[in-house]
């Protein structure tokens, strides 16, 4: 089924007006939608089935049949610290940890970082919105703006997780088994391309970060983010 992302306001009553240029013509040209025909609608709250009641160039109108919650979401939340990755690393990322489910994304301008920006980029909300669209969640994955790691609020996490190459000893499957309650709140952090400098790694554990090790396999800096949120969700949510 079509899925289109809207903002909140733009749901009123049991009216649904669609007036982004490019939605609409990806209904009427691409998917050739017509009144009568059917359309699922999300707002990051909900989602909604509805049935196209009037189409024109300018805007479609819907009418809501049924409206949902999004059953995916349970109590936790998983947030993941990305340092910043080559344009191409970075969209592959963002894409697939929305596909997870991941609540938020923390850009990370670590001192190793290839990368230099200073505000996120505009594409990365595209690409959260068509990656919804594909994998029929409801919730957006938020991306906050660019941050050093020792900006990021630690206090509000009662779980933080870093992988780390040179870490021997403590994985994760260890970690969970120490673990006296199920955390409310988990963030974990990715190291750039070049790995995090020792320092940095001293001041994540200062901040209670649980430094672990992923295998013996050095991995790359995507595949760390995507293998950690996976494992997170399926042993939390």
């Amino acid at each position: 089924m079509v899925t289109v992302v809207v903002k909140a306001e733009k749901v009123i009553d049991k009216i649904i007006v669609i007036d982004n240029i490019s939605d609409i013509n990806h209904i009427k040209n691409v998917f050739r939608k017509n009144v009568g025909d059917s359309i699922r609608v999300v707002d990051g709250q909900y989602e909604y089935y509805c049935t196209i009641q009037k189409i024109n160039t300018k805007e479609i109108t819907l009418i809501i049949d049924k409206k949902n919650e999004d059953k995916v979401f349970e109590e936790i939340e998983i947030d993941a610290g990305i340092s910043l990755l080559k344009n191409e690393k970075m969209d592959l990322t963002i894409q697939k940890l929305t596909e997870l489910g991941i609540n938020r994304i923390l850009p990370i301008a670590a001192k190793r970082s290839v990368v230099k920006l200073e505000k996120k980029k505009d594409k990365w909300k595209t690409i959260v919105n068509e990656t919804l669209k594909q994998c029929q969640g409801i919730y957006p994955t938020e991306i906050l703006e660019i941050s050093k790691i020792v900006e990021l609020d630690f206090s509000s996490y009662d779980l933080i997780v870093v992988p780390y190459e040179c870490e021997e000893e403590m994985y994760l499957k260890y970690l969970f088994k120490k673990l006296d309650m199920k955390p409310k709140k988990i963030l974990y952090i990715i190291g750039p391309e070049g790995g995090f400098e020792k320092d940095e790694i001293e001041f994540l554990k200062t901040k209670n970060a649980n430094i672990v090790s992923l295998g013996k396999r050095i991995l790359r800096a995507e595949t760390a983010a995507i293998v950690t949120g996976g494992i997170l969700i399926n042993e939390f949510q």
